[in-house]
């Protein structure tokens, strides 16, 4: 095979691409991970602003994870059908169109003064947020020349990948000092400049192919599927699972729906989501490897602010600090990985990257309740390159071989199989977290005996702490006994943690063989390239 029947430029439209993108392609970079970046830190800002909510509009801790669920149910609906939307109303249209939307739902999210009213703008503005990711992507890798992808796809992921990290400190800062609305009041100005460029430099592809039907029963399987999926993963650990009725129902009535999403699109002539993108054998195996990196890496994310605020007692600002540096190891990581990507196998970029995160995660499991800040700095350091070494590759090794008319769904797909993958992750965390800490709190109990020295003595000596402070001898021998409890419990924690961590390297590390799957990408243009 020759050295140019091996490169397959998506839809054999570069110079079209080259006409419509090139020339402003930055500036095309900046307003589209703006708007990526607007949607990913929503995502995880909202978070530490809950406990202010609940004290505010009255609302109990069920009551206020609508708040959360109800946007990530509606923007997991929207991403697969982003490449029917755009194909209806016209990319460029639908693009700007969301982005309105949700800066539109931003404000009045903040200006809401009852629970309800907020779920429901919450819910408006995860319908405009699903948008902004995968249609992110289209327009970058058509605006960039073949060659560039990889660039391309390290751009997008700054925004991606920071956006996480840098989400909770701004969230502590502007909770703390403005209130919770403004977490929603800083999207205005974004969404205004990301609009307003958008409108002035992307354009619609040549090949766009407006559909002639619109498969409603398609959408409603969807919408019946995701809902229940989404609902058991965010409230299954809280109703234990498959002890509850209901959880059982909606698992099953997730999982039918699904089946029959994929049959009703696989066999109409008009598909909301063209599940056939998934033929490339590139596409398949791209976004197998997405689901199972945001297990690992939704999982870590997770994890890691929940354990420094919970088990380490360090506030919101102070977890967002102690995250910074991985951020802009991820940033930088992606840089130089994003031109790396253009030049070499990605198989090997992203090998190298789960190594080197499945290292991080090893080092992170070492951690104990005595850890300071200065413990996070090199794990997490090697984390940022390891994200930054997979991301960029694996994205642009996905999407590769599609068509430019394809490119808007299989990045759908992709994110959406990706999300859902961070969502099964976190749920199956979750509840080894809990089960791990009343496991191991068990076993530390066992040793807290009237038979062991070292546990009489440390009563002892907590007990004359007490009564130092005024309390008498019996009250005294009680609140020691609670705080040994509550210092086995925290010690049963962090080994939990430190299991978790343990399993993160070990689904990081699956990547590797299942890299098998795909050919050798060649060369200089590899990105684009053809498996053998």
């Amino acid at each position: 095979m020759s050295a140019a029947t091996a490169i397959d430029v998506p839809g054999q439209l570069a110079p079209a691409i080259a006409r419509r993108g090139a020339e402003h392609k930055y500036i095309i970079a900046l307003a589209v991970v703006l708007a990526a970046l607007m949607q990913v830190i929503d995502s995880s800002i909202v978070n530490v602003a809950l406990p202010d909510m609940m004290g505010n509009l009255g609302a109990n801790l069920d009551e206020i994870a609508w708040v959360s669920t109800g946007y990530i149910i509606a923007s997991v609906i929207v991403m697969p059908l982003t490449g029917f939307l755009g194909d209806l109303l016209g990319r460029k249209r639908y693009f700007v169109g969301s982005i309105i939307l949700f800066t539109m739902a931003s404000f009045f999210c903040g200006a809401s003064h009852s629970l309800g009213t907020l779920i429901m703008w919450r819910l408006i503005q995860g319908v405009g947020g699903g948008a902004l990711m995968t249609v992110s992507q289209a327009v970058l890798f058509e605006s960039f020349p073949p060659e560039e992808a990889g660039t391309a796809m390290a751009l997008f992921g700054l925004g991606v990948m920071v956006g996480p990290t840098i989400g909770p400190t701004l969230g502590g800062y502007l909770v703390d000092n403005a209130g919770w609305p403004w977490i929603f009041y800083i999207n205005i100005p974004v969404g205004i400049v990301a609009a307003m460029m958008i409108a002035a430099y992307v354009h619609d592809p040549e090949d766009r192919q407006k559909p002639t039907a619109i498969d409603y029963q398609g959408i409603t399987l969807l919408a019946i599927s995701v809902f229940a999926i989404q609902y058991v993963l965010e409230h299954g650990q809280r109703e234990d699972w498959f002890d509850s009725r209901q959880i059982i129902f909606l698992t099953a009535l997730g999982a039918a729906s699904g089946i029959g999403l994929v049959w009703r699109e696989l066999t109409t002539d008009h598909p909301a989501i063209d599940f056939r993108v998934l033929k490339h054998r590139q596409m398949w195996v791209g976004t197998l490897l997405g689901v199972v990196m945001g297990v690992g890496l939704y999982a870590m994310s997770f994890t890691l602010p929940v354990f420094m605020q919970g088990d380490l007692r360090m506030t919101a600002e102070q977890t967002g600090i102690v995250l910074l540096p991985g951020a802009v190891a991820t940033a930088v990581s992606m840089a130089v990985v994003g031109r790396l990507t253009d030049r070499f196998d990605s198989r090997l970029l992203v090998t190298g990257g789960a190594l080197i995160f499945a290292a991080a995660a090893y080092m992170l499991s070492l951690i104990t309740s005595e850890s300071g800040t200065s413990d996070f700095f090199w794990p997490l350091i090697l984390r940022g390159v390891g994200l930054g070494m997979m991301f960029v590759p694996l994205t642009t090794l996905t999407l590769a071989k599609l068509k430019s008319h394809e490119l808007s769904q299989g990045a759908g797909l992709y994110n959406f199989f990706r999300q859902l993958g961070g969502s099964f992750g976190i749920a199956v965390i979750a509840t080894l977290v809990t089960r791990y800490t009343t496991q191991f709190r068990a076993i530390l109990g066992e040793h807290v005996t009237t038979n062991n020295p070292l546990a009489l003595q440390r009563i002892e000596m907590l007990t004359r702490g007490m009564m130092s402070k005024g309390a008498d001898q019996f009250t005294a021998h009680q609140q020691a006994l609670s705080i040994l409890d509550h210092q086995l419990y925290a010690q049963a924690s962090v080994i939990a943690y430190s299991h978790i961590y343990v399993i993160t390297m070990w689904s990081i590390l699956i990547l590797i063989p299942m890299l098998l799957l795909v050919g050798k990408t060649r060369g200089e243009k590899g990105a684009h390239a053809i498996m053998e």
